[in-house]
């Protein structure tokens, strides 16, 4: 959680894999024109692009641990995302052109000479790739960062290649049927589909991607510990990068409490919550009514008039404004993105519900979205 852990973490990750992505590129491209191997000569490019993708990691980091500024109150940290999206388009791109040389090589197959050494020097790259990939993955997993883990999947893949490489060249010396553009196409491919997936998975945190249903369910808890603290709702997270998370929420007390009291608590809420999640949380004061044996009937009548509805996350802020000839009864709706329900059809529902109680009950609804995965 720490960012100058984080950036030293990204650093050391970033100059490991241009020193040995440099050693093993040179390696099989020097083995794979020895042997007149396209598949060779393509997986040692791959390591090449390898290398480039750790140096644009360690950019990254770098980038990414920049102090917020004018023009970026939030920070940088959105640069380590961004590392990991150029890393997911290299092995995208490396992927389309080795199916090309390996279709060309399908066509045009040329006989490989096979050696010894090729098998030792490819085997060395298998296992000093699973330690890259196992270093890049734990690494990633221990500080959060996508672009580690995704550096740390473009490793798991060069280990599916090479072995590929490796398996071709045992059988073709052993049936003389040429595999190596075969083997080529289908590492390729499987290249394209997992650059694919990273982009996805990268990508997902620059769109808005929801947060984690751990941290909301953590960020709520430590809310409702407190004993002036009735409810919460509205609970909105932004991530701004690793380690820069803004979130806001209102936070219900009651109305015929101590406020002054009670904003200290929300004070301190805000202040724990920074210190202990590194969470910059602002939080809204909302009073309920707690006296009103109108409105607690009310809000029971209604939690239960929404509880069969698919899609209704909760419901809040319900008020009681009693007039000559009707009373409005005011609260917000909560909906998941998934609910397929129209917002004229629940007030419609609930209003027809709520009058087969007392007609002369109308309904206020304001519709919220959900951005957050669970609630309380």
């Amino acid at each position: 959680k720490n960012a100058k852990v984080r950036e030293r973490y990204g650093i050391l990750a970033g100059v490991v894999g241009i020193i040995t992505n440099l050693i093993l590129s040179a390696s099989k491209i020097v083995i794979g024109l020895l042997v007149n191997s396209i598949a060779i000569i393509a997986d040692g490019i791959n390591n090449l692009t390898d290398m480039a993708s750790s140096a644009v990691t360690l950019v990254g980091f770098k980038m990414a641990a920049k102090p917020s500024d004018i023009e970026h109150p939030y920070g940088h940290a959105r640069f380590e995302y961004l590392t990991g999206l150029v890393v997911s388009f290299l092995i995208l791109i490396i992927g389309f052109k080795l199916l090309t040389a390996s279709f060309d090589k399908v066509l045009k197959p040329d006989p490989l000479e096979f050696s010894y050494i090729t098998i030792i020097v490819l085997v060395l790259a298998i296992f000093i790739k699973i330690w890259q990939a196992l270093f890049n993955l734990r690494t990633g997993e221990d500080i959060g960062s996508s672009a580690l883990k995704a550096t740390g999947m473009d490793s798991r893949n060069d280990v599916i290649s090479t072995t590929a490489v490796l398996i071709s060249l045992i059988i073709s010396e052993i049936t003389g049927f040429q595999l190596d553009g075969y083997i080529g196409l289908l590492v390729a491919l499987f290249i394209i589909y997992s650059g694919i997936q990273l982009i996805k998975e990268t990508s997902s945190p620059l769109l808005g991607k929801a947060p984690d249903p751990e941290l909301v369910r953590e960020i709520e808890e430590r809310i409702c510990k407190e004993d002036a603290v009735l409810g919460v709702h509205d609970l909105v997270v932004h991530d701004y990068g690793p380690g820069r998370i803004f979130a806001s929420v209102h936070i219900e007390v009651d109305a015929y409490g101590d406020l002054i009291y009670s904003h200290d608590i929300i004070d301190n809420i805000e202040r724990n919550l920074s210190e202990e999640l590194g969470i910059h949380l602002v939080a809204h004061m909302d009073p309920l009514e707690t006296r009103d044996p109108l409105t607690q009937t009310l809000n029971e009548k209604v939690a239960e008039i929404l509880e069969p509805l698919d899609g209704i996350v909760g419901f809040h802020d319900l008020r009681v404004v009693a007039g000559y000839s009707h009373t409005n009864i005011i609260f917000d709706i909560v909906i998941s993105p998934e609910c397929k329900l129209t917002e004229a059809y629940i007030k419609d529902y609930v209003e027809s519900q709520l009058q087969s109680i007392d007609s002369t009950y109308y309904v206020v609804i304001t519709f919220d979205k959900s951005y957050v995965q669970n609630n309380i």
